[in-house]
């Protein structure tokens, strides 16, 4: 209900902001705060005649948002989330196709043919821990050292069904089976292995990050950009990249099809790939570009140092477009509090 409430606000407010002569324009993300308020501040700053709001939830809590309203739009822009849900988007209609200014300034893989979404940012699963509980000689350096008997009761685990990065990490895991031995139950054997080390499923980063600063739990997968965050906030948070490699994300945006506002949605598009934005929102609040035309002198250190430290895990991607809502809809039925 509250949730419910939110959209309805936000609705509300779109609609009535316009007694100041600008447009509105609706995003939903699930980018967070940090980078969801920098972009109005600045988007505005550049487009006065236009009014920006936003919804921040989970990845797939958008894809089931848009597509409950797709008979009345009530977003504009779908701005972040993993490609493969996007790919799901498209499959369902939820996306117009719209070719932004920079489109050729990201690699093929990151853009599709028929122009309904592109990625924007890299997004990274790591490990991460609380450096102030688990001493440097334990800290777990690949997904493997999860399982290990000392982690039991100690990992807590974003929402899996509501999140785009867990869907992703456990998505690799599961296409890896299929991969080794042509299903899912390897996978999901490791999955239930990790169920049994995991002390609780929590509804959202703040409240992740938030057990872990209390020492609720001290270990978890989440995303690069967020531990930086929180290390720029001075919690005592740190992480590891997965030494056998971790699925390397695009994070993407594309037009909700049926835009109530559809030219301000394209010069949002336009503004947020271009190198000003792709740069400012690296520096600020740690998003490792997409583009690929940027040169390592212009990235900042940590966006330096996180592209020579990265090993990414083949991973198909394809087939968790595909198939990963029921993968997910397996793993919640017979794994979840089972392991």
């Amino acid at each position: 209900m509250r949730r419910v409430l939110l959209v309805w606000l936000l609705a509300l407010t779109a609609l009535t902001a316009c007694g100041d002569g600008r447009t509105p324009l609706v995003l939903y993300s699930p980018h967070g705060r940090d980078l969801l308020a920098l972009v109005e501040t600045e988007f505005e700053a550049a487009n006065p005649d236009l009014n920006v709001h936003w919804l921040d939830m989970g990845s797939q809590e958008i894809h089931d948002r848009v597509r409950s309203e797709a008979a009345n739009p009530q977003a504009d822009v779908w701005f972040g989330g993993p490609d493969t849900i996007f790919a799901r988007g498209v499959v369902d209609g939820l996306l117009a196709p719209y070719r932004p200014a920079w489109a050729e300034h990201v690699p093929a893989t990151s853009r599709t043919g028929a122009d309904y979404y592109f990625g924007v940012y890299r997004a990274v699963p790591i490990l991460f821990y609380n450096a102030d509980v688990v001493d440097e000689s334990e800290v777990p350096t690949d997904w493997d050292d999860l399982l290990d008997e000392r982690w039991r009761d100690r990992i807590i685990i974003r929402e899996p069904l509501a999140s785009g990065t867990m869907r992703t990490a456990f998505g690799m895991i599961l296409a890896r089976s299929v991969a080794e031995t042509g299903d899912i139950e390897r996978g999901l054997d490791w999955l239930r292995r990790l169920d049994a080390q995991t002390r609780e499923y929590v509804q959202n980063p703040a409240l992740l990050f938030e057990k872990l600063i209390r020492r609720e739990g001290h270990v978890t997968i989440w995303e690069l950009t967020d531990a930086l965050l929180q290390q720029q906030r001075g919690v005592p948070l740190d992480y590891r990249f997965p030494s056998s490699g971790t699925p390397v994300i695009d994070d993407a945006i594309g037009l909700v099809a049926g835009a109530r506002h559809p030219e301000a949605a394209k010069r949002f598009i336009d503004w947020i790939g271009g190198r000003e934005a792709t740069l400012l929102v690296a520096r600020q609040v740690f998003r490792l570009p997409a583009r690929d035309d940027l040169t390592p002198e212009e990235l900042p250190e940590w966006a330096r140092e996180a592209v020579e430290s990265i090993v990414p895990a083949e991973v198909d991607w394809q087939l968790i477009a595909e198939r990963g809502s029921k993968w997910m809809a397996r793993w919640d039925r017979e794994v979840r509090g089972k392991g």
